[in-house]
């Protein structure tokens, strides 16, 4: 049996809702729009859906140029118990993933695992760049055609994830991504790739460059309040372009609390064990070894506000103080 032979045997209900991260970026997208199509050639309708609003520029085009259906939970949720929930790119309990009523049956993902949950069925493999890449492959080892516009959403799935095949790339990723390319829209790629800044992310920009530190090849940066997540994560990886950089923090205050977005050169820095020990008992994050992200909650004064900079700074710098010295030892 295959992973998707698996999935099918644990749907009971003719429609399921495969719920993304808060904020979905193309490659939660991407993997959600491919399983849909790919439930949907099996006789399973499904609904796609989040938390959050989607900012990106990018992304939306994605989405409307693709025909992608997605539901904003925060405008429109009427789920019920009995519902069956596939999660995809995120997993229950995640600081990134706000609770759906319903039944979560199955996850998919790439990331580390969390905490163990009882699932119906779970494929989650952190060794993957990208959880497109996993969808993709359900489509070959099962031989279901995949049409322009799904090869097209996962192939820029893993394209975003990757940053271009040069990040946390697995031989999988190479080898979907191979596969897809050929059947893609490549035109409407080139065109995503041209649209990823708004004259409005200019200022988040400005603000993080004005409040950059850098403490040896570790940097801190603010984007202001209110940055959008996905302008965070690319804030973040802009930051790691640096030449002295080779540790990236950049966080926004947001009205529940601060968003963090970590990066890093995985030879030299594990962004997600770093950020999963700096933030104990003080807030909660991991990931990737090169890219990782994080949560603050608290209720915002302007005290608190003042004193999160250098808390951040002190965290993460003895965290990897205190890693760097017991490798040493």
């Amino acid at each position: 049996m295959t992973n998707l032979d698996t999935i099918l045997q644990h749907i009971k209900n003719k429609h399921v809702y495969i719920q993304t991260h808060n904020f979905p970026d193309p490659d939660a997208i991407a993997s959600a729009f491919g399983l849909q199509q790919l439930l949907k050639y099996k006789g399973i309708s499904s609904s796609i859906c989040h938390y959050g609003k989607i900012d990106s520029y990018s992304t939306n085009q994605m989405i409307a140029c693709l025909g992608i259906e997605i539901t904003n939970l925060d405008i429109n949720s009427h789920t019920t118990t009995s519902d069956e929930i596939i999660l995809v790119d995120s997993q229950k309990g995640n600081s990134n993933i706000k609770d759906l009523i319903g039944d979560e049956i199955i996850c998919l993902d790439h990331h580390p695992v969390f905490e163990h949950i009882d699932y119906r069925f779970s494929d989650i493999r952190p060794d993957l760049g990208a959880c497109a890449s996993m969808v993709a492959e359900y489509f070959l080892e099962n031989n279901i055609p995949i049409d322009r516009n799904t090869a097209t959403a996962l192939i820029y799935g893993i394209k975003i994830d990757t940053a271009n095949l040069t990040r946390s790339v697995s031989p999988l990723d190479l080898e979907m991504f191979h596969m897809l390319y050929g059947i893609s829209d490549i035109k409407l790629l080139e065109s995503l790739d041209r649209a990823t800044i708004k004259l409005s992310d200019l200022k988040s920009y400005a603000n993080a460059i004005n409040s950059i530190k850098v403490f040896g090849d570790i940097s801190f940066a603010n984007t202001g309040a209110g940055c959008p997540e996905p302008l965070i994560a690319c804030i973040s990886d802009f930051m790691l372009d640096l030449a002295e950089v080779n540790f990236s923090v950049v966080y926004s205050y947001k009205d529940e609390g601060v968003k963090l977005s970590v990066r890093s050169t995985k030879a030299l820095y594990d962004s997600g064990e770093i950020t999963k020990n700096a933030l104990e008992g003080f807030g909660h994050g991991g990931g990737h070894p090169s890219m990782a992200g994080g949560f603050i909650p608290y209720t915002r004064d302007d005290n608190m506000d003042a004193m999160i900079p250098s808390i951040l700074e002190m965290r993460f710098l003895k965290t990897i103080s205190d890693r760097d010295i017991s490798k040493k030892d």
